[in-house]
């Protein structure tokens, strides 16, 4: 049994180090960006902290519809398309614009509820915008659509390969002893110390690099999605979730059939303000990409904690009927899952511990890439062989 065993180690070893040495630069910029946003949203709200409230007024908020005509009279700021709305009056509104004809998103603006008077531009928004970019796509063009997205996925899939083996590999002979899985021998130096840095930490962050490469993958393929949906969702639910979505251009012009005159925010808040009455603590609405007329609506309760643990609304803004009601109360566990797939994937499903445990492995992948390529330059060192000495020669010869 030791020979097999030591042929399927030698396989093992083989895949991890070429994984590693392929992979290894790729990981540590995606690893490092990702922890760059980890506390996005708390440094965000530290750098704006001076334009995130208002005074609150015994008038009562425009309406979201006034509030843009007042924004974008008399000064191009580019087509608004979401505001977000809070119920608290000393809050701003936010409004966020679309792409302009080169592709670029004008920074979004914090504006007055009361008077649409600009309080400013977020700062930090572009930074984190480029980062995130970075995260997901690696800058490349076409975001989303281009090659970026499948290259991180397959990096992640090769994370994976790296796991499982390092595990394998490394597994002890008192695999019941947790000294041997978790405390390094730091009082050795060169080989030694590298593979237990390499071997040891990695047992550390190894549950920890699983659940961020398999929610990872959920933005990468969409054949990994569509089997999360089918297995975490009610049939009916992930027959809806996989639809395909209609292609931009089909979509217009179904739409231009449909309603010949811009749409805008007044119906759909007013309906949504019907729904909800004061349950919500703000509320996100966006209008369609094409012509449409139907305005998606995110809202947060008082209570959430978490980004996607939100209630989503469709509104018809022209009729202002509610077209359909996704409540996160409503949701079975394995839904609940999915829509929480981003802060699991960041560690915030567990708090800011959650998220500092996840930002920390994150900043320890740089580690795994240099002590992985000076294991490997060692064990070519070892596997050269030596070359005899030469003899000395004697004149004459």
């Amino acid at each position: 049994m030791r020979d097999p065993w030591r042929a399927i180690k030698a396989t093992l070893l083989r895949v991890h180090s070429i994984a590693g040495l392929v992979l290894a630069l790729l990981l540590a910029v995606i690893a490092l960006s990702g922890m760059i946003m980890s506390f996005e949203d708390e440094i965000g709200d530290y750098l704006n902290s001076g334009i995130m409230q208002v005074a609150p007024r015994q008038a009562a908020a425009l309406m979201p519809d006034e509030l843009v005509a007042r924004l974008t009279a008399g000064q191009n700021v580019g087509k608004v398309s979401a505001v977000t709305l809070a119920s608290d009056p000393s809050a701003p509104v936010h409004v966020r614009f679309a792409r302009d004809e080169q592709g670029a998103r004008p920074s979004s603006l914090y504006v007055d509820p009361y008077d649409a008077r600009v309080l400013g531009a977020p700062r930090g928004e572009g930074f984190f915008a480029t980062v995130r970019k970075l995260h997901r796509w690696l800058l490349i063009p076409g975001d989303a659509k281009g090659w970026g997205r499948q290259i991180t996925g397959i990096a992640a899939l090769g994370l994976i390969v790296m796991l499982i083996s390092g595990l394998v590999l490394r597994w002890p002979r008192r695999a019941g002893s947790a000294k041997m899985w978790l405390k390094p021998n730091v009082r050795i130096s060169g080989r030694g110390l590298h593979r237990s840095l390499h071997a040891v930490i990695g047992t550390w962050v190894l549950p920890v690099y699983l659940v961020m490469t398999l929610t990872g993958l959920w933005y990468s393929f969409d054949w990994y999605k569509d089997g999360v949906v089918w297995l975490l969702s009610r049939p009916q639910v992930a027959a809806a979730k996989m639809q395909p979505k209609t292609p931009a251009k089909a979509s217009r012009a179904a739409g231009a059939s449909e309603t010949a005159q811009p749409i805008g925010f007044d119906r759909a808040w007013a309906a949504f303000q019907r729904e909800e009455g004061s349950r919500f603590s703000k509320a996100l609405l966006t209008l369609p990409a094409g012509s449409g007329t139907v305005i998606r609506v995110r809202s947060w309760g008082k209570n959430s904690t978490l980004d996607t643990t939100r209630d989503e609304f469709r509104i018809d803004a022209v009729t202002g009927q509610l077209v359909s009601a996704e409540r996160y109360a409503d949701k079975t566990f394995g839904e609940k899952i999915l829509a929480n797939v981003l802060d699991i994937h960041r560690g915030a499903i567990l708090g800011w511990p959650g998220k500092l445990a996840f930002m920390v492995a994150a900043a320890l992948m740089p580690l795994f890439a240099v002590t992985g390529v000076l294991l490997y330059l060692s064990r070519r060192k070892l596997r050269r062989p030596a070359q005899p000495p030469l003899g000395r020669l004697m004149p004459g010869e």
